[in-house]
């Protein structure tokens, strides 16, 4: 009975998780380069039940009777969820008429042997607490001092790892990353290439980080890894809000199914308490 309380209760957490993690997804469709966060809920290992009976015949050696096992079956022992993962997919591309939003277009990007996924690019921000963090929205502003930032005023780098200085916002940037003003090139857009993706560690502001704090290579210096860039225009996110809702109904009907299970479980254990427990 108790081993169905804790059952019950893992399957009413994971939903509840899961819930949250599509909650933020349906929150952030809106966000600029929003990757949607993907969940993988596992079963914990089963275990194997055997009934254990008397033999019927004497141990000889220390007289005690001697006894057999009989296979029963296997018991689940409840779910959770195991990790949640970025879907690094291209969102849509809409344009803006606005000249600091660039949007990074996916070009030939290899497929990890291991993985079977393909890599990604990113833009590269200076993290104010060392290092640098990635980022797919490009929803950039110039501050005061003329320097290229991201939404959280974070400095966009260029490919040098050095902050990008405009005059204006009468700049172009061309669809290999050159930015350019007055007819001069300034810098090339900092872009940067994850062989693998999924093993980034992504923050609450969207923003992606190394798991060891190194760098991430410069995608322009990868082979066989292509993209570019659209000035005016931004990458929107890849959530599907159509499938999130119908995907949150699925894990609320779930956890609504495993909390009437939890009271039936409470009723039983009430009737054995009071009831049974008299006679």
């Amino acid at each position: 009975m108790f081993r169905g309380f804790y059952t019950v209760a893992s399957g009413m957490i994971a939903q509840q998780r899961r819930t949250e993690l599509l909650s933020n997804n349906i929150a952030n469709a809106n966000t600029p380069g929003y990757k949607a966060d993907q969940s993988t809920i596992r079963s914990f290992p089963n275990m194997l039940l055997s009934r254990i009976t008397k033999s019927g015949t004497a141990n000889v050696e220390n007289g005690f009777e001697g006894s057999s096992s009989k296979q029963i079956g296997a018991l689940g022992t409840g779910v959770y969820m195991q990790e949640t993962l970025p879907d690094y997919s291209q969102g849509q591309i809409t344009e803006t008429e606005i000249p600091t939003d660039v949007a990074l277009v996916n070009g030939n990007l290899p497929v990890n042997g291991e993985t079977g996924k393909p890599g990604a690019v990113f833009y590269r921000l200076q993290n104010p607490t060392g290092g640098e963090a990635y980022t797919r929205n490009g929803n950039f502003t110039i501050d005061a001092a003329g320097n290229l930032v991201n939404a959280q005023g974070y400095y966009v780098l260029s490919d040098q790892g050095k902050k990008i200085t405009l005059q204006s916002e009468d700049f172009q940037i061309t669809e290999d990353g050159s930015i350019m003003e007055n007819g001069q090139q300034v810098a090339l857009l900092g872009v940067s290439y994850s062989a693998q993706p999924d093993t980034l560690a992504k923050r609450d502001t969207g923003l992606y980080y190394t798991s060891d704090g190194q760098p991430l290579p410069s995608a322009y210096n990868v082979n066989n890894v292509s993209f570019s860039v659209k000035q005016g225009y931004t990458e929107r996110s890849n959530v599907d809000a159509a499938r999130t809702m119908t995907d949150m109904m699925t894990a609320y009907r779930a956890f609504e199914a495993n909390q009437k299970i939890l009271q039936a479980y409470d009723k039983s254990m009430d009737k054995a308490a009071n009831e049974i427990g008299k006679v």
